[in-house]
């Protein structure tokens, strides 16, 4: 390999023999039970703030099979009541505001509610605390990602005959076209799964038909999947051999967002499947120093214009070269994974000539969409 992933880099059948392993339940000491080679935890029953606990919770996730499942994470799941009440206003709202919120990864009628975390803190600060001070949700945070990690969270309502999501990778790499995805060294697809961990509230029962995650056990451990997963045989063997694990009401899903996975459809008639998606991102993915880079822009725009030649090193030290954080409720992804950045606004507007009035516009617009 040259140092980089690419889509000739990908063998299935190397794939399907690390995705062929089992889960050996003689080295998960705390599982309560193997389902489909995911291990299961019961809460009530264990030591959270144990570091053998969260070292073999972060060994599932790293090498294991990717998953875990929390059982019974809210022995009182009235504040999951409390805060599905919040959320069904949120989506009314929304709705009748005229919001749309498409899946990424989906068609379809289901409902979404971006930055779900904000948007519940500021309608209803005590179901907010009620909610989010769980202990289980930060251990699995403190094992995956260590201290100062920062939570965000997206609604997802998947109703009776709402679609599957295609198999995909996720947050940092898997929101990044095929060839921006390319561009980034085969170290950064090592790193990027341990930036990010993904979990779920389930704020119903979840049985199989009603489509909870399909997961596809040990895939995060193949490095060259973020090139791999929108190719047809890699989606081809997902489907053949993913697996679903039901979940009650209160229950929580880890997993590593690397591992191969999609939300299921809900061929149910009435089971209105509601899980609160966290993705929670450690406290390293950060610079050293705030920069106005806006003011920066603005002040390099006019320059650059009156020059000719490629300024891509120039713009790179200037511009956010990076989509998110976003408001995504009016920042959504056009035309691909991710909104426009800094920089790209900046490239499109030299190259189309935009005088320095319309790019200081277009930038104005640009900050609006993002600001929270």
């Amino acid at each position: 390999m040259s140092g980089y992933f690419h889509a000739s880099d990908c063998d299935v059948d190397e794939f399907a023999a690390l995705c062929g392993q089992t889960t050996d339940p003689r080295t998960l000491p705390f599982a309560a039970e193997i389902q489909s080679n995911v291990p299961l935890y019961d809460v009530a029953a264990l030591p959270l703030t144990d570091p053998a606990l969260l070292a073999e919770w972060a060994g599932v996730l790293r090498t294991g099979a990717g998953a875990i499942v929390l059982r019974g994470a809210y022995a009182d799941t009235s504040p999951i009541d409390a805060a599905t009440a919040v959320y069904d206003q949120i989506i009314a709202d929304e709705k009748a505001a005229g919001t749309s919120s498409a899946d990424h990864f989906a068609a379809g009628t289901n409902d979404r509610v971006w930055n779900a975390a904000q948007k519940l803190c500021l309608a209803d600060p005590a179901v907010f605390a009620d909610y989010f001070n769980n202990a289980a949700i930060d251990a699995a945070c403190m094992a995956w990602l260590g201290p100062n990690y920062q939570l965000t969270a997206q609604i997802n309502l998947v109703h009776p005959g709402g679609a599957a999501q295609k198999a995909h990778r996720d947050y940092h790499l898997g929101f990044q076209t095929a060839d921006i995805s390319a561009q980034y060294p085969a170290h950064v697809h090592d790193l990027s799964p341990v930036l990010t961990l993904q979990g779920a509230v389930a704020h119903c029962d979840m049985p199989v038909e009603s489509g909870p995650t399909k997961l596809l056990p040990f895939s995060q451990a193949y490095r060259p999947g973020y090139a791999a997963w929108r190719l047809p045989a890699f989606r081809a063997y997902f489907e053949d051999h993913f697996v679903q694990l039901p979940l009650a009401k209160g229950d929580l899903l880890f997993f590593n967002p690397a591992i191969f996975h999609g939300a299921g459809e809900n061929t149910t008639s009435d089971i209105h499947r509601m899980a609160n998606l966290l993705q929670v991102s450690s406290a390293f993915g950060r610079a050293m120093e705030n920069q106005d880079r806006a003011a920066m822009c603005r002040a390099l725009y006019p320059v650059l214009l009156d020059r000719s030649g490629d300024q891509n090193a120039a713009i790179a030290a200037c511009a956010e070269g990076y989509s998110f954080p976003t408001n995504l409720d009016r920042d959504p992804p056009v035309g691909g994974l991710a909104p426009e950045t800094q920089a790209a606004l900046m490239r499109r507007a030299l190259l189309d000539g935009m005088s320095p009035a319309e790019f200081d516009a277009a930038l104005a617009d640009l900050m609006d969409r993002q600001r929270p």
